[in-house]
């Protein structure tokens, strides 16, 4: 038997980017399971997806303004 999509599973952070769909259809074009998920995903919930990988996709405002947003130090 063979592992579960979910085996290869891709989390794609969206921290407000207008890509993050475009870049999960591409992911999946590769026959890769992956999610889009809030930026503000907690480390808890990433640890029980357990994904084999981590897509950071960035907003158009700078990570030094204020109010820009993090994830979860935790991770």
């Amino acid at each position: 038997m063979t592992d579960s999509p979910e085996s290869e599973r891709i989390l794609i952070f969206d921290f407000g980017a207008q890509y993050g769909q475009l870049i999960a259809r591409r992911v999946r074009e590769q026959n890769v399971f992956c999610q889009l998920v809030r930026h503000n995903l907690s480390a808890e919930r990433v640890a029980d997806l357990k994904p084999q990988g981590i897509i950071l996709s960035g907003g158009p405002a700078s990570v030094y303004a204020p109010g820009a947003p993090h994830c979860d130090p935790a991770r």
